[in-house]
């Protein structure tokens, strides 16, 4: 079959997607940088902003050379770099890193539904891109001890099988409780860690935000966030596990801010997409069967919050409208 010269819908779709979440965190790395006071964590950085902003010029070429429209995605009318910190100890660090999670996750799918040979070359070299700054951010907060490591526990010995369905139970006959699993708990430490930074950074929107609904929502979406965060605590305490705490990430007394509500509108839908599908794989790979019911009910909770940030958003005239297919 003779190649295609042109771009499939998923192919335009998952570079729509990816030119938002680059040119997002260029603007956010524009802020960061600014303000960072420790060098090395500067340098990993700056190092990231050069990497990344090669791809968004070819993401442009390839958008204009199948006549498409570029997309606005964020520039630098939605950041300020002037204002004063709104986060200290190390959160800059920890966001980059998260933000590489989610683009490690996004670059290999978006790999999958793709044909054209310079597609597939730009997810692959993203993939490697967001894979070594995830490590270096890792790396980083590790040696500096912001990062709290998953509990380390005894393993029981030797290797069994499950013998019965009262495996899947939350209480076992005789036995009680039974204990968490590591898969269960690998899950569970992931999605506590996560929904900690997100809400630290969500608590600090809320404090800058320009509009009030924005606000007020920024504020309702910490609130999710730190009972998300008290229930997964609560099942490991149960299971006699620490739950570990990210120690870093203050957010400062600035009520200036340095991002647009626009900008920090779709940083929260990102989240809450990322959530989405750690929430998805916790339930998938959890045997207890208590686990995936508390996990689909925040699923819930996530969705109908990421779905009123949607209209907020829209209301605002603050969503652009993805590449949408011609009436016939």
């Amino acid at each position: 079959m003779a190649a295609n010269s042109h771009l499939s819908s998923a192919e335009i779709g998952t570079l729509w997607m990816t030119y938002q979440e680059k040119t997002l965190i260029l603007r956010m790395l524009d802020y960061f940088i600014e303000k960072a006071d420790d060098r090395e964590s500067k340098q990993i950085m700056v190092h990231l902003q050069k990497d990344i902003e090669p791809y968004v010029e070819k993401m442009k070429k390839i958008f204009e050379k199948h006549g498409l429209e570029v997309p606005v995605g964020f520039t630098e009318d939605d950041v300020t770099k002037e204002v004063p910190k709104l986060y200290d100890n190390g959160f800059d660090i920890m966001f980059v890193r998260l933000v590489n999670e989610i683009g490690m996750g996004m670059h290999t799918l978006n790999l999958t539904m793709s044909y054209q040979k310079e597609i597939i070359e730009i997810y692959r070299e993203l993939t490697y891109l967001t894979q070594k700054y995830y490590e270096k951010c890792t790396q980083y907060l590790i040696e500096k001890g912001l990062l709290p490591q998953a509990p380390y526990v005894s393993i029981q010995k030797p290797v069994e099988h499950v013998q019965d369905k009262d495996y899947l139970k939350m209480f076992k006959p005789i036995k009680g409780r039974r204990a968490l699993n590591t898969v269960e708990m690998t899950h569970i430490h992931h999605a506590i860690e996560s929904n900690v930074i997100g809400m630290q950074m969500i608590y600090g929107f809320s404090q800058v935000a320009k509009e009030p609904e924005a606000r007020a929502y920024f504020h309702e979406g910490g609130e999710l966030a730190k009972k998300i965060v008290k229930k997964l605590t609560t099942i490991m305490f149960e299971n006699d596990t620490p739950a570990p705490m990210t120690p870093g990430g203050n957010v400062t007394q600035s009520h200036l801010s340095p991002f647009s509500d626009k900008m920090m509108l779709y940083c929260v839908s990102l989240f809450c997409s990322f959530s989405l599908g750690g929430n998805s794989l916790g339930t998938a790979f959890s045997l207890r069967n208590d686990l995936p019911a508390k996990l689909s009910l925040f699923m819930k909770d996530i969705f109908e919050y990421a779905h009123k940030g949607a209209k907020l958003m829209i209301k605002h005239g603050w969503m652009e409208e993805p590449p949408q297919t011609e009436k016939h």
